[in-house]
């Protein structure tokens, strides 16, 4: 009987799953892998301050698939964190600051075929506290927001910071990208 029973059980493991949003989890053993992989959920965040934003540099990682870009700062959701608690964590980290107050600005979608899909959380700021700290990622510097389109940015995030100088309305935007190069943009559900 006993014996019955474990068979029993191994076959309700095997066909019972977890589902989340529609999508099967995979088995146990499995989701070991999944744990130490990054999570695909991220923040961005524009601190403003005089008309500039401060810009992060990434100059000193290697094999960063930013090097050489400028960007905002922000990063990887980490266990159980919401899109709020991952940005007041990482602007912290990256740059010494305390968001007082931010807003939650849109959501960018970024598919690549080197990569996978990532869902940023792009967030601005100009309410914030504390020092500015060296950043172990790159260099900081405040830019003027009109000299940010000459500087060395992903051609996907120049939509969206447009968007963002002109204080558009929360959007939804989704790039991209085959062999590093932007090859589709979708704005709010439709081809631009």
């Amino acid at each position: 009987m006993k014996s019955k029973n474990k068979s029993q059980n191994k076959k309700r493991g095997d066909f019972f799953h977890i589902f989340i949003i529609g999508q099967r989890l995979p088995p146990l053993n499995a989701r070991s892998k999944i744990r130490a992989m990054k999570s695909n959920l991220t923040t961005l965040c524009y601190l403003e301050r005089e008309e500039k934003w401060l810009m992060l540099h990434r100059d000193a990682k290697k094999n960063d698939i930013n090097e050489g870009k400028w960007i905002g700062v922000g990063g990887h959701f980490e266990k159980e964190e919401s899109p709020d608690e991952c940005l007041l964590r990482e602007v912290k980290e990256e740059t010494g600051y305390t968001l007082n107050s931010f807003t939650f600005r849109g959501i960018v979608t970024f598919v690549s075929d080197n990569t996978q899909t990532e869902y940023m959380h792009i967030f601005t700021s100009n309410d914030f506290s504390g020092n500015e700290i060296r950043c172990t990622e790159g260099t900081l510097q405040w830019i003027e927001k009109d000299k940010i389109e000459s500087l060395n940015v992903w051609e996907g995030d120049r939509i969206f910071l447009e968007m963002l100088k002109k204080n558009e309305p929360f959007f939804s935007l989704k790039l991209v990208y085959k062999n590093g190069f932007l090859s589709e943009k979708f704005l709010n559900g439709k081809a631009i």
